[in-house]
Formats: C-alpha cells, sequence, structure tokens
C-alpha cells in the first residue's frame, strides 16, 4: 500500500510536580517507626523518577518505559504507604481543566492514561509497510485498550471527564477497531482468502459505525474533535465496501454470479459514500492542527477511498458485462443478500500481561523501598522460612542416617580394607603384608617424634627442685648466721650495745622461706607422681617417639607374635603364635581368580558408593544453598491485599526444591543398594575353603593388633598429662625461682647494712673502753673491782617469766650457776664508773616489785644511728595458681597438688625518723629451718631496754632522773670517788633522728604471752653521767644482773 490507514492517537494529560518527601518521611516516622533520614536517598529516587515519566521525553518509546517504571514502582509504594497523602493536579486530556486529589489511585489512574495515550501514539506511529512495525502497531493498539480497560475496572469515581466510564469505554473501542484494521492489512498483505477478509472487514465496518454513533453525543459536548468523527464514518463505509467487495469476490468465484453482481453494485456505493467523506475530512483537517492524527491524515483516507472506488467500479462493470453475456443469472433484492459473518475483533493486552514481561520488570528494577518491610510481611515471611526450615531438617536427618548405616556396614564388612587383603591373597604375597594401624595411633607418633625429650624434662624438674630447696635454706642460714653475731655482740658489749635484735626484722623473711620451702615440699609429691608416671609409660613411649614407620614396623611384630610386649588373650598361648606362622595353606588356581574377580566387582562397587555418596552431599549442600537464598518478602507485599493465599503460596513456593529432594532420594536409594551388594560379595568370598582358614589366623592378629593399639593410646593420652603436669612445674619452679630472686636480694642487702653498724658499733664501743680505762686508772688507781656476784644458771634468769599469764609467778630458788648475761662482776674502768654494790639477794617468800626500769648509757661515736636503710616495703604477693593436674587426673593414687608459690617478703611499715619498727608485745621469733643450720641457737636476748622515740638530740642535755638507792643488808656501798674538773662528759651528738627500738622478742621457737615490766622511765639522755656500779640492779621479770 502506497498509503496506510491513519490511526487515532489519545491526547495526553500534563501535570505539575508533587512533593512526594514530606508525607513519606511523616509516615516512615510514624507507622515505621523508623528514622525518615535513613531513606532520604530512595525518597529522591522516587521524587525524580516521577519528573522523568511526566515531563515527556524526546521520543514516545523512552516516555512508554519511563511510565512503565514510574507505574510499577506506585503498585510498590501503595503496599507500604497505602494511606500516603500527596497533593496531585493533573489537567483533562479533553477539557484541559484541573483536577487536584491527594488520592493515591488518582496518581496512579492518571498515569495508566498517559501511558495509554504514549502506546496509541507509538501505534499511530510505526510504519506497518514491514511486517515488525504492522506487529508493534497492532500491539500498542492491544495494550492501549487493555490500559483503559484497567481504569474502567479499578476506578470507579472518575474525578475528570477523560477518566469517565463513557469516554474510557469509547477509547477502548476505539483501540480495539483500530487493532482489527492494522490486523485486516496484514491478512491483505499476505493475500488470504476473500472471505477471510470480507468477515474482518463487516467487523470492523460495525464497530466504526457504532463508534460513530457513540462518538456524536460527545462531539457536541466538546469532548471529542469532529474529525474524530468524520475520519471514523468514513472508515466505516470504506469498509462496509470492502466486505461487499470482498464477498462478491467470494460469490462469484463459488458460482452465484447474480448475488455478486448485486454486492458489486452494494460495496460501489459504499466506496462512492467514503470518498466523498473522506474529501470532506482532508477539506477540514489541516496537516499537523491536530496531535491526534498522522500529519497526512486526510490526504491517505483519500488516496486509499479514491483507489478502492476505482477498483470497485471497474470489477463491476466486468460483472455485469460477464452476466448480461455469459451467465444470465438473475439477480436477488438487496435486501435479501445473505449476511456476511464477522470475525472476532482483537482483544485487549491485560496490564498484568505487560508487566509479566521480562523487558518490563528489567526496566521497573528493584523496589526502591525494599528496605522497608512492614511487620505483618515480617511474621508471613517467618512462617515460610519455618517450612523451609522443616523441609532441611528433614533431608538432613535422611543423608545423615544413610551415612551412617553405609559406615557401619562397611565397617561390619572390613571394607576397604578387605578388597586389599583379597588381592594378596589372590596373588600369594599376603604373609608379609603391612598391618592397617589407625590414623590416630599415627597421628600421636608423629606429633611425638617431632615433641621434645620427656625424660630429660623429667630430669630438669627433679634437679630444679632441689636447686630451689638449697637456695632457700641458704637464705636461712644467712639469717641465723647474722642473728648469732648479734647476740655475740650484745653478749660481749652489754649494755652499751644498742643494735636492736634482728627477729622482728626478718620475721617476714623468714615467714616467706617457710611459706616457700613448704610450697616445694608440697610440689615434690607431684613430681614423685609424674616421675611414676612417666616411668610406667616409658616403654610404650618409646615406641610411639620413633615415629610412624618404627610404629608401623613394630605392629607387623605384634600382628606375627615376635614382640615379647603383646600378652596373649584368655584362653591362648604363645605357643599358638608360632603355629600360626606354619599354618599357610596357599590358594589353588580357580580359587585365586575368583578371589581376584570379586575383589575387582568389590573395588568397583566402592568406587561408585564413594561418587554416590559424593553427589548425595553436594546435592544437599545445594539444596541449603538455595534455600538459604531465597525470600518470598516481596511475593508476599505483592499478595499483601489477597486474603488466606499464604498456604497456597508457601506451597507453591516450596515446589522449587522440589528437583533437589527428587536427587537426593535417588542417591539414598543407589548408596542401599550398593551397600546390599557389597554384602552378598562378602559373604560369597568368605564361603572360600582357603579364604576361611586364612580369615581365622587374620582375625587372632588383628585382635592382638588392637590391644597393642589401645595401650599405646592410653600411654599417649597419659603422656599428654605428664607433659601438662611438666609444663605447670616448670612454670611452678620458675615462678617462685622469680621470688627466691627478689628475697635473695633483700636478705643480702639487709644482712649487709646489719653486719656494717654491728661492726661499726662494737669499733666504737671498744674505743669508749680503752678511753675510759686509761682515765679511771688516771683518777682512782687503787680502786678495787666490786665483788663477783654469785653464779647463776639460765634456768634461774627464765624463772621470773610467766608462760601462762601475763602476771610475775614467784621465782623458784636461784640456782648455783652463773648468770652469763650479769655482768656486775666484770671491771669495766670508765672515767664516769663508781664501785659497784652487791645485789639484793632474792625473797624466798615474795618477789619484789619491779623498780623503774632504767636506761643504759650511750656514749657518742660519731654517728650511732643504724648506717643501713628501713628495710624495703612489702612487695606486691604474688599469687601462683597451681597449675598441676589433681591426683584424679593421673591415678586413684593419692597425689599432692602443687601449691601456688609463696608469697614475696613483706616488711612492716617504717618511718622516716625509725628505721626499725617496734615489735608486738609477746612475740616471738619463728623457728628457723632445723635442718638447715648447724649452729646452736642463739643465747637468750638481754632484758629489754626503751629509747626515746625524738626528732634529734638535744644540744643540752637534762638531768638524769634520780635513781632509787636500794640498801641491801650487810653492806654499805662505798663513796663515789671524787670527780676531777678536768674531765668533761662526753659532748652530746649532733642532733639526729632518735632511733625508737621495741622490746626484743622471746626465746626462739618459744611464743609467749606478752612480759610485764615495770614502770617506765625517763630516757637516759646522751651526756649524762652513767649509772654508778654498785647500785642495785633492776629487776626484769625475775631476771637479775
Amino acid at each position: 500500500m502506497a498509503h496506510q490507514s491513519p490511526l487515532i492517537s489519545i491526547p495526553r494529560k500534563t501535570t505539575s510536580d508533587a512533593d512526594w518527601a514530606g508525607p513519606i518521611r511523616s509516615t516512615i516516622a510514624h507507622s515505621f517507626g523508623e528514622a525518615p533520614d535513613s531513606y532520604a536517598e530512595e525518597i529522591a529516587i522516587l521524587q525524580r523518577c516521577r519528573q522523568d515519566a511526566v515531563r515527556g521525553a524526546s521520543s514516545d518509546t523512552t516516555a512508554r518505559d519511563l511510565l512503565y517504571k514510574y507505574f510499577g514502582q506506585l503498585e510498590l509504594l501503595e503496599l507500604r504507604f497505602a494511606e500516603v497523602k500527596v497533593s496531585f493536579a493533573w489537567h483533562d486530556a479533553f477539557t484541559n481543566k484541573l483536577t487536584t486529589q491527594t488520592s493515591l489511585a488518582f496518581e496512579k489512574a492518571s498515569i495508566i492514561h498517559l501511558l495509554a495515550s504514549v502506546l496509541s501514539s507509538l501505534a499511530a506511529s510505526q510504519s506497518r509497510a514491514d511486517p515488525e512495525g504492522l506487529k508493534r502497531a497492532y500491539f500498542n493498539c492491544r495494550a492501549t485498550a487493555g490500559m483503559l480497560t484497567y481504569i474502567n475496572e479499578n476506578f470507579l469515581h472518575a474525578p475528570s471527564t477523560d477518566l469517565s466510564r463513557d469516554v474510557v469505554h469509547i477509547l477502548i473501542n476505539l483501540s480495539l477497531a483500530q487493532a482489527t484494521e492494522v490486523f485486516m492489512e496484514k491478512l491483505v498483505d499476505e493475500k488470504k482468502a476473500a472471505g477471510l477478509i470480507a468477515r474482518t472487514s463487516n467487523q470492523l465496518a460495525t464497530m466504526y459505525n457504532s463508534l460513530s454513533d457513540e462518538i456524536k453525543e460527545f462531539t457536541g459536548k466538546g469532548v471529542f474533535d469532529r474529525s474524530w468523527m468524520r475520519l471514523i464514518e468514513a472508515k466505516a463505509k470504506l469498509f462496509s465496501s470492502i466486505a461487499q467487495y470482498q464477498k462478491a469476490k467470494a460469490d462469484s468465484a463459488s458460482g452465484k454470479y447474480g448475488v455478486a453482481l448485486v454486492r458489486y453494485k452494494k460495496a460501489d456505493e459504499d466506496a462512492k459514500d467514503a470518498l466523498r467523506i473522506a474529501q470532506g475530512f482532508a477539506y477540514q483537517i489541516i496537516s499537523g492542527s491536530d496531535p491526534t492524527l498522522p500529519h497526512d491524515a486526510g490526504t491517505s483516507i483519500v488516496e486509499i477511498a479514491k483507489v478502492h472506488a476505482a477498483v470497485v467500479e471497474e470489477d463491476k462493470k466486468q460483472a455485469i458485462k460477464d452476466n448480461d453475456l455469459i451467465y444470465h443469472d438473475a439477480l436477488p433484492p438487496e435486501a435479501s443478500l445473505p449476511a456476511i459473518d464477522k470475525l472476532p475483533p482483537a482483544t485487549p493486552v491485560v496490564i498484568q500481561e505487560v508487566y509479566q514481561s521480562p523487558d518490563v520488570s528489567k526496566l521497573i528494577g528493584p523496589d526502591i523501598f525494599a528496605r522497608l518491610i512492614p511487620l505483618a510481611v515480617h511474621e508471613s515471611a517467618s512462617v515460610y522460612s519455618e517450612e523451609k526450615a522443616k523441609l532441611v531438617r528433614g533431608e538432613v536427618e535422611r543423608v545423615e542416617l544413610s551415612e551412617v548405616e553405609v559406615r557401619a556396614a562397611l565397617e561390619h564388612l572390613g571394607l576397604p580394607a578387605a578388597v586389599n587383603a583379597w588381592r594378596r591373597m589372590a596373588d600369594g604375597d599376603d604373609a608379609d603384608a603391612d598391618v592397617e594401624v589407625s590414623s590416630e595411633l599415627v597421628r600421636i607418633a608423629s606429633d611425638l617424634q617431632r615433641s621434645g625429650s620427656t625424660d630429660a624434662r623429667v630430669r630438669n624438674v627433679e634437679t630444679e627442685r632441689q636447686r630451689v630447696e638449697r637456695e632457700l635454706q641458704e637464705l636461712t642460714a644467712h639469717l641465723d648466721n647474722e642473728s648469732r653475731e648479734c647476740e655475740r655482740a650484745r653478749s660481749k658489749h652489754a649494755p652499751n650495745f644498742t643494735q636492736p635484735p634482728s627477729g622482728p626484722q626478718t620475721a617476714s623473711f623468714r615467714q616467706t622461706i617457710t611459706a616457700n620451702l613448704s610450697a616445694v615440699s608440697n610440689a615434690a609429691t607431684s613430681d614423685s607422681q609424674l616421675a611414676k608416671l612417666w616411668a610406667e609409660i616409658q616403654p610404650d613411649m618409646a615406641v610411639l617417639q620413633a615415629g610412624p614407620d618404627a610404629l608401623r614396623a613394630q605392629a607387623r611384630d605384634v600382628a606375627l607374635g615376635k614382640t615379647q610386649t603383646v600378652q596373649p588373650a584368655p584362653g591362648e598361648s604363645l605357643l599358638d603364635f608360632a603355629d600360626e606362622e606354619q599354618v599357610r595353606p596357599q590358594l589353588d588356581a580357580a580359587e585365586a581368580d575368583a578371589l581376584r574377580a570379586a575383589a575387582k566387582e568389590a573395588g568397583d562397587k566402592l568406587d561408585r558408593l564413594s561418587k554416590v555418596r559424593t553427589e548425595r552431599d553436594d546435592v544437599l549442600k545445594d539444596l541449603k544453598a538455595k534455600i538459604q537464598s531465597d525470600d518470598v518478602s516481596n511475593l508476599l507485599l505483592l499478595n499483601r491485599r489477597s486474603s488466606n493465599v499464604e498456604p497456597q503460596l508457601f506451597a507453591a513456593e516450596l515446589e522449587k526444591f522440589r528437583p533437589y529432594q527428587s536427587r537426593l532420594g535417588s542417591a539414598l536409594t543407589a548408596s542401599n543398594s550398593l551397600t546390599s551388594e557389597l554384602e552378598a560379595i562378602v559373604q560369597k568370598v568368605e564361603r572360600g575353603r582357603g579364604v576361611r582358614e586364612r580369615n581365622r589366623g587374620a582375625k587372632e592378629k588383628a585382635s592382638r593388633v588392637k590391644s597393642w593399639e589401645r595401650r599405646l593410646q592410653r600411654a599417649g593420652a597419659t603422656h599428654g598429662e605428664v607433659a601438662n603436669g611438666l609444663a605447670r612445674a616448670e612454670g611452678f619452679y620458675a615462678s617462685i625461682e622469680e621470688v627466691i630472686s627478689d628475697l635473695r636480694r633483700e636478705i643480702r642487702s639487709y644482712v649487709g647494712a646489719r653486719n656494717t653498724e654491728r661492726n661499726k658499733m662494737v669499733s666504737d664501743i671498744e674505743m669508749r673502753n680503752r678511753i675510759g680505762g686509761s682515765v679511771r686508772s688516771s683518777v682512782s688507781p687503787a680502786a678495787s673491782p666490786p665483788p663477783p656476784l654469785p653464779p647463776q644458771a639460765l634456768s634461774a634468769q627464765f624463772g621470773g617469766l610467766s608462760l601462762g599469764s601475763s602476771h610475775q609467778s614467784p621465782p623458784n630458788a636461784p640456782s648455783p650457776p652463773a648468770n652469763p648475761y650479769d655482768f656486775s662482776s666484770l671491771s669495766l674502768p670508765s672515767a664516769f664508773s663508781t664501785a659497784p654494790s652487791p645485789p639484793k639477794p632474792y625473797s624466798a617468800a615474795k618477789a619484789p616489785s619491779p623498780p623503774a626500769k632504767p636506761s643504759y648509757p650511750s656514749f657518742p661515736s660519731g654517728r650511732t644511728m643504724s648506717p643501713y636503710p628501713a628495710p624495703p616495703p612489702p612487695q606486691p604477693q604474688r599469687q601462683y595458681s597451681s597449675a598441676y593436674p589433681t591426683p584424679s587426673q593421673y591415678q586413684a593414687g593419692n597425689q599432692a597438688p602443687y601449691p601456688p608459690p609463696p608469697t614475696g617478703p613483706a616488711y612492716p611499715p617504717t618511718s622516716g625518723t625509725t628505721p626499725y619498727p617496734p615489735p608486738t608485745s609477746g612475740s616471738a621469733f619463728p623457728p628457723p629451718h632445723t635442718s638447715n643450720s648447724a649452729f646452736p641457737p642463739p643465747p637468750p636476748p638481754p632484758p629489754s631496754r626503751s629509747y626515746p622515740t625524738t626528732a634529734g638530740y638535744s644540744s643540752s642535755a637534762p638531768a638524769p632522773p634520780s635513781v632509787p638507792q636500794h640498801s641491801y643488808p650487810g653492806y654499805t656501798p662505798p663513796p663515789p670517788p671524787p670527780q676531777r674538773p678536768t674531765y668533761a662528759p662526753y659532748p652530746p651528738p649532733p642532733g639526729q633522728p632518735q632511733q625508737s627500738y621495741g622490746q626484743p622478742p622471746q626465746q626462739y621457737g618459744q611464743p609467749q604471752p606478752p612480759q610485764q615490766y615495770g614502770q617506765p622511765q625517763p630516757p637516759q639522755q646522751y651526756g649524762q653521767p652513767p649509772q654508778q656500779y654498785g647500785q642495785p640492779q633492776q629487776q626484769y621479770g625475775g631476771h637479775r644482773y
């Protein structure tokens, strides 16, 4: 066709911008309870999507795609924001009247109407000269009718004229008529039968006639343009003429010449009417003035009508001539002509079919608000997830049960090891075959071969413990030696020797040492238990530590009964093992061939079984992955409006996994079948005579090897416990070594400072004694020494001590031995001393009340303060958790666990002026380690002395307090010698912090209650004359000096 029939396109609606952001943000915040800002990007995408769709594009194809996408997103949006209120303003497509509504349904209807307009425009603009263009025009006309049908079926209350049911109905009929017209053009181009074309044309004529009657009413109202009515009327006459013409040709071909001639005449009349109406349409319309019509619509329809009228007129003349000259058939009346049948018109393409197209789904893209899922959809998705979980659990249970059955069957049949044994047996070389050793035992042997020597570690732990004990005993000896030297100096130089006893100051040292020795003693029990365990498993460990190769060699010896470590089973004898070596019947040729065939068949089935198991596991893995990735949230969202759809929907979705279930079922059936076949092969082989005789010996070998393996595995497990215990022991001794190192450094520092102070003090005392002796000899050379006191025993010295209470008790009768600490008989020449008075004897009836305690003089010798620093503050307590296992970890025997290492030395706090803390009343020295020191215990300490604690010495010492004079019966003290004025007393020492020394502790190892002393006296001031000899000695706890 030179010209194609013009098609009418629907005018387009226009709109202004709409604001989606505010209403959607409010809905997200109030209905979903989420932050609207997190969906700002999605809101912007939706806003841009609408702008692109309604503003128009450069081509109808692009506009159609954008409208497809926007309407698809609107459908998804309505599932979440059904109640959203957005102001939408649209102009009517025919009247251009503005309509504004906040309903989302109005927006959807307007978009569909706009999409129908674009589709009709695409249909009208297609070139139908080629088949593809004709197909596109046909589909677009039908799709236009489908879009408009969706509006009439889903939007009942039209807010505007273009969306009213009557107008939309007219547009639907127009689209379907034009689609039928395109279809008829295809029939004509393909030269189909005249009867088919006649029926199609008759249907078209009827449709256009009906449209012409319907459109007249709205044309008068100004809805449709008059050009539409003229074009529809011209097409109605044209297709009526075509129908009569094609039917006349059909009648003429069937020999109905009279009827055909009448139809030719009717067709000629309609063709002339169509040409007349078309010429009027062409005169009325201006080219390009109506956007709903092609620019050449008038010219095209006139040419089409003119050509058709000419063809009809020529054929009519020919038919008249032929009938007059040849046929002479009677002409029936026109009213009596049979009606032409009608071909059903084209059907609309529903919107669901359009959007199910893969191309359209791709255009729509993913849901913009996919992250925003309503709670109801979440609940439905959870139900579906549980259905999927049930399916997976069922399949997993089936697979696991099948795997357990297959493994149990293979282990019972001894496969695949039995197949290798059959091959060796058939070849006759199974005598020296390797024995299968369990993989776990091989792994243990490999690990032990790479590890170090455990025997050396056991010896190292023992050596380390002995070294720790020796070092602790040496530290105790250092403290004992220092204490002994201090007491020796005190007994020799009393009362001038003022160094305090070391007992209270070393109590923390001794406690730490004792605690460490106790911990080491307890650890020795664990060490011995470890050594015992190691001795028990050492022979078996030698086999394991030799490595896997030596282990396999040992296994062969065990299987053959060549090792002495293998114990025969109850009822067996080692003689049976030797006999077994001799009984090795050979298989005959037929039995050997049958055995080879059975081994080959069993090997093939084992390979096939392995492949089936692998495929089964792969299918199960794929099923799990498929179920994990399956998500029906979008599907549930789309079907949210439907009620009771979930069961049917879930059942349909679960059908996707049916192929995987079928494959798993086939794999399980195949594995069971193969297992049964293998069992039959094994039973057939074992019925053979030669195999049966050899199997009897093989079972005994396997029993011996299994017993040997179990013993080695127990040894390996015990070795693990021993190794763990050794690791804990090494950590224990490493920790205690740190404590000993700190303790050694502190004790050495303390002992060194005490020795330095003592040596200096002794040197000063000896110097003062020498100076005092020379002065006395020059002042009173004739002075006689005081008479010696009777000796007293040590028991008498401590007789007055109250061991049971804080009150003094009368002492026993004094013993004749002399008191080793009674220095009254000593003659110490001094410039400040007088002749001493004899002591007052004890009263047998009652012990005298202790008088005021005197203070002994001290002589300045430079610095008399302690030259060594105060003991360091207590170190943080070290906590050592015992890592050694409890006895239950080793065996039933009793075993002491490793104790935690004792804490480091803790020292009493010191002050800025007193480096030695005062001891508590009644304290006792802790007993020293009895197994360490070879020295005798030190002598008892001298009486307790109290020195003032002052910030410094006074430059002018006050006069000493008066000392009460005691009279002794039968003895008169001599008068004191005259003082020489040329000898002044020793000047007081420079101002230094005064030390305050506490009372010395009681005898080592004898804790005593607090000893009662007399009333405290004012301290003896430096620089005052010492107490004169001959005055009565004070009583201290029942002792007399």
